[in-house]
């Protein structure tokens, strides 16, 4: 799992996980040091393909739970009407990322997740041939790809460095990456404005682990990013709308999650979108539409009515079920006419149990 491996500490122990193996190795606490030797603990461990982290968890009282293969089936990415009607599929089945369509709807970015190494890459789908392109070659995790307006560049995350940076390729594969950001925290990058001169970004604080706030990065000058949303709860997936002039987002500041829009750059207020919940928000073209993902799976519509500093939302229509897997992330685009939806649908099957070792600290005596 290279640097996005899952390390816990437990009865004297690090666990972490080396490609799909658990290990444990001796921790000195009072030295903070490790000792000894590391000690494999179970074989083919499950992996998150959307995090790149390894499925366990260790209680001090000598209980490891964890999944032992992969949490779910391979996917599908494939389209469907307003309807919900399925019309095609892309591409085989495996375990997508991020889907994320060029403005023109001619290609298709996404990533792909490798199970034996526990890392992804990024690949490009010609639509119309259902022909894909592999984009990034590095061992460590990449995902997360944004197109540019004009299809020239795609702008990315890769955790080659450690934390989950900010990268930029020239998308027909020529040149070299481009860093644009790095810091000691991951960040996933979720939409960059029309006008190509701002990337929004999910921000997550690495002490608090789960910690979420939405940063702009600035793509001129000095390129100094800055928290555009940042409070004691979690925001992220920010998405401007097609003229740049706001923002949706989500946020659990209510206590659940919920879609909501704020002017870009701000100040101002902020409107509240869902009412039960939701995720994923996506403009329609004409930013006349926003659409999100219901807790109960169905991809939900809203009229949106944008004018001076002010937000008119319509009433919400439930669209159809999506079958997206639940696992953290991005599972679906929408053309720019809103009529199709390219949905990251979870395979059958794919549900794998949880298992329970209860004195695991004997296999280290033997």
């Amino acid at each position: 799992m290279r640097n996005n491996a899952s390390v816990s500490f437990a009865s004297g122990q690090l666990l972490f996980a080396r490609d799909t193996t658990l290990m444990a190795q001796s921790f000195d606490e009072n030295n903070l040091g490790l000792t000894g030797e590391p000690f494999p603990i179970a074989q083919q461990l499950g992996v998150d393909p959307a995090a790149g982290r390894a499925i366990f968890s260790v209680s001090d009282n000598g209980i490891l739970a964890l999944q032992s293969g992969i949490s779910r089936g391979n996917a599908q990415l494939i389209w469907f009407d307003r309807n919900g009607k399925q019309i095609s599929g892309i591409g085989e089945s495996s375990f997508y990322g991020q889907p994320r369509l060029s403005n023109d709807n001619q290609k298709m970015a996404t990533s792909i997740f490798d199970p034996q190494l526990g890392s992804s890459d990024i690949w490009i789908y010609e639509l119309a041939r259902n022909v894909p392109t592999r984009f990034t070659f590095d061992p460590a995790f990449d995902g997360n790809p944004l197109w540019s307006a004009d299809g020239k560049q795609i702008v990315f995350t890769s955790s080659r460095k450690g934390a989950r940076d900010i990268y930029q390729k020239a998308s027909d594969g020529s040149g070299g990456e481009e860093i644009l950001f790095e810091s000691a925290e991951n960040k996933v990058t979720t939409s960059l404005s029309p006008d190509a001169r701002f990337l929004a970004f999910t921000n997550i604080d690495t002490k608090a682990n789960t910690k979420q706030d939405i940063w702009i990065l600035p793509l001129f000058g000095e390129r100094k990013a800055y928290a555009f949303l940042q409070t004691p709860f979690d925001e992220f997936d920010a998405q401007f709308s097609p003229d740049g002039r706001w923002l949706a987002y989500v946020s659990d500041e209510s206590g659940t999650t919920q879609v909501y829009i704020a002017p870009f750059p701000g100040p101002g207020g902020k409107w509240q979108v869902s009412k039960s919940g939701g995720t994923e928000p996506r403009w329609r073209a004409d930013g006349k539409e926003l659409y999100f993902v219901a807790p109960d799976s169905k991809l939900t519509a809203v009229g949106v009515s944008t004018h001076d500093a002010a937000v008119e939302i319509g009433n919400a229509q439930a669209l159809f079920e999506t079958r997206i897997w639940t696992s953290p992330g991005t599972h679906y685009d929408v053309t720019r006419d809103g009529k199709r939806f390219l949905i990251d649908v979870a395979g059958e099957g794919s549900s794998v149990p949880i298992m329970l070792m209860v004195n695991w600290t004997a296999e280290l005596k033997r």
